[in-house]
């Protein structure tokens, strides 16, 4: 309920109001699930870089990766919600170096990130990033029909 709730909030505010993420920054994931095909929306921090924007796949560094991980590497032609744009886009996970390159960026915004890290890898798991970039063929689309 509280997902659904912090969507709409999001989606009300134009991303400026948050339940859970409270003023940091953030993007509304759609995502078709791996096994079930339903559709969700979640909302994640998010890293501006560029034309893309990277996700951070933590899960409170918790031993498993959040649903919405698997998710994407299964079906990573995908949609976004950044303030009140739609945005169309391709999932890439990320390589080690693009992680280590942007860790320092993510955690000036995200301290806690560091600890997630620390309880993922004591747990045997490493925190996965995912850049969601631009499908730009399709970009004339975004929008149309909804």
């Amino acid at each position: 309920m509280t997902v659904a709730l912090d969507v709409r909030l999001y989606r009300l505010t134009g991303g400026r109001l948050s339940i859970v993420d409270r003023g940091k920054p953030s993007l509304l994931l759609h995502h078709v699930g791996a096994k079930s095909g339903a559709h969700r929306v979640t909302r994640v921090f998010q890293l501006a870089d560029g034309d893309r924007h990277v996700i951070v796949a933590s899960k409170g560094g918790t031993d498993r990766h959040p649903a919405w991980f698997h998710n994407l590497k299964a079906n990573p032609d995908t949609e976004i919600e950044v303030g009140r744009e739609r945005k169309l886009v391709h999932a890439r996970v990320l390589d080690a170096g693009e992680r280590d390159e942007l860790w320092p960026r993510l955690d000036a915004l995200q301290p806690v990130f560091a600890d997630y890290r620390r309880s993922a890898a004591e747990a045997g798991r490493e925190i996965q990033m995912v850049a969601l970039e631009p499908r730009v063929a399709a970009a004339a689309s975004v929008g149309r029909g909804r």
